[in-house]
């Protein structure tokens, strides 16, 4: 299967895997802004959809959906 024919099959066939989001400074309050969805790949990496046009000028974070089991890790 191409990248391609998995990227669209994880976007039609499952829910996303983790939350997209972008810290927001409000004083001395920090918040997270919901900016996108993404879709862990059996290869580790993630496939981010971000919502509309995003202009970002610092980083953003990929959080793990509270819903979804954790990943199994090595030797475990």
């Amino acid at each position: 299967m191409s990248t391609q024919q998995h990227t669209i099959s994880e976007k039609t066939n499952s829910k996303p895997t983790h939350t997209v989001r972008k810290k927001v400074w409000s004083g001395k309050r920090t918040d997270y802004e919901l900016i996108g969805v993404a879709w862990l790949r059996d290869d580790g990496g993630l496939y981010i959809k971000l919502y509309g046009t995003q202009v970002l000028d610092h980083g953003f974070y990929a959080f793990p959906n509270k819903d979804e089991p954790a990943a199994p890790q090595d030797g475990q």
